[in-house]
């Protein structure tokens, strides 16, 4: 799988690895199922929400990496 980047859709990371949706709730990013969701990258996503975008990729691969792993 490729590694996620602060320019990846977060629609397009749900769809890929959908187990990652309950570390999006748990940064309080509860509107994964918004229109904007299926546009925003995130960086932009991350700046709306007063997240630091490099420990969220750390993070986000860090399971996806996990996933495929299983």
């Amino acid at each position: 799988m490729a590694t996620i980047t602060k320019e990846t859709i977060i629609g397009d990371i749900l769809d890929i690895a959908p187990q990652t949706a309950p570390l999006f709730m748990a940064i309080g990013m509860h509107c994964l199922g918004c229109p904007a969701s299926r546009g925003e990258t995130v960086e932009e996503a991350c700046m709306v929400h007063g997240i630091d975008p490099d420990e969220l990729l750390e993070e986000l691969n860090k399971q996806i990496t996990a996933g495929d792993a299983q």
